[in-house]
């Protein structure tokens, strides 16, 4: 008990001693060691690296694990799992579950119709896509995510538990220089016997021994931050790899999804005349984009091929007088021209012509 009373009376006369230091350090009135340039540089650079891993793993986060809409309470769901060490079970992405939804109301439309046909089509790619992006987050969550969470939870962790130490132990060190500086003094004045201040250089010593001692280990970790930005590195091209394999592998599904529509029966092909991309956007595709918007409407001639009969789904009434009002279950002609926004048609009936929203339409030949 006597033992437990005395620790703790010196463990708290130490926070007192280092208190007292801190304190007179900020009002300027203590002095304090100052590490070497070598090590101040080292801290800022590991200051440097945690803030942008930090920084790189949560938005990291936010682009591989986004929370599923339909899944409320999933990231803390994985967060327990992970806490108990078990395997977070599987789940459809978004882009499956968009799939899906397709698929179900192909079913209720009836998949023999055109709309229901190109659902199911699009709905089984959009499977494949999710897929295809499951694979691609659990390859970066390995290969990028871990290791830039290992360090900021453990490495930086351990380093930030020294530098503590060692900003302990350097207060420590101050204020025994302190009391060497006022126990000489008090000798001068020969107020303070020649075996107190013996003492007291004992304790600088002392002081000065654990200080570089600490010095010395928090200098290694320091300088591990070099391997640290070169396992980074690797992770990185490896992150870069797997997003390369991730939009290639889409990009082939998505024009195996192109084909697969153009042949259904009542598809509205899909070629460079019906919608400009703007990722493809030449000179020339862009001419033609400004010339369809300084183009009057009645200008627009229709093609010699490639012009479709189409029923009308709603009523729709134009807004300007570049479009032309549909009245449901109309037949009217339709048909593209270069530069045209994909989700629009030139539609006629009789002697009226105007843009119209192909979401409106079903194609019939």
């Amino acid at each position: 008990m006597d033992f437990s009373v005395k620790k703790l009376a010196t463990g708290a006369g130490l926070l007192f001693s280092r208190a007292v230091q801190f304190t007179g350090e900020k009002l300027g009135q203590a002095e304090k060691t100052e590490l070497d340039a070598h090590d101040e540089n080292l801290m800022i650079r590991a200051d440097c690296t945690k803030n942008w891993t930090e920084k790189i793993y949560r938005q990291a986060v936010v682009l591989l694990q986004p929370n599923p809409i339909d899944h409320t309470g999933a990231r803390i769901e994985e967060f327990l799992y992970e806490k108990l060490d078990k395997k977070v079970p599987s789940r459809d992405t978004n882009g499956e579950l968009l799939g899906q939804y397709m698929q179900d109301a192909a079913r209720e439309f009836g998949p023999d119709t055109p709309y229901g046909g190109s659902l199911i089509k699009v709905g089984e790619c959009e499977r494949r896509l999710g897929a295809t992006e499951r694979e691609f987050l659990h390859t970066s969550a390995i290969s990028f995510l871990t290791p830039l969470r290992n360090f900021l939870e453990g490495d930086w962790r351990t380093i930030t538990k020294e530098r503590r130490l060692l900003e302990n132990l350097r207060l420590d060190l101050d204020a025994a220089k302190a009391r060497l500086k006022k126990a000489k003094a008090a000798e001068a004045r020969a107020a303070l016997w020649s075996e107190e201040v013996e003492k007291i250089e004992l304790e600088l010593r002392v002081a000065q021994t654990e200080f570089d001692r600490q010095a010395e280990v928090t200098r290694l970790l320091l300088e591990g931050i070099s391997g640290t930005h070169v396992n980074h590195l690797r992770c990185l091209h490896e992150f870069v790899e797997a997003q390369a394999t991730y939009y290639k592998q889409c990009h082939i599904h998505m024009q195996e999804l192109q084909k697969e529509l153009e042949r259904l029966p009542n598809a509205f092909p899909l070629n460079s005349t019906g919608c400009v991309a703007s990722a493809d956007m030449t000179s020339e595709g862009l001419n033609s984009a400004v010339e369809m918007e300084t183009l009057k409407i009645e200008e627009v001639q229709a093609p010699a091929a490639g012009t479709r009969t189409a029923k009308v789904l709603y009523d729709y009434d134009a807004v300007d007088s570049s479009e032309l009002s549909l009245i449901a279950d109309e037949i009217i002609t339709v048909y593209t021209i270069p530069g045209m926004d994909c989700d629009w048609l030139v539609g006629e009936k009789g002697d009226q012509k105007g843009k119209v929203p192909i979401t409106y339409l079903e194609l019939l030949s």
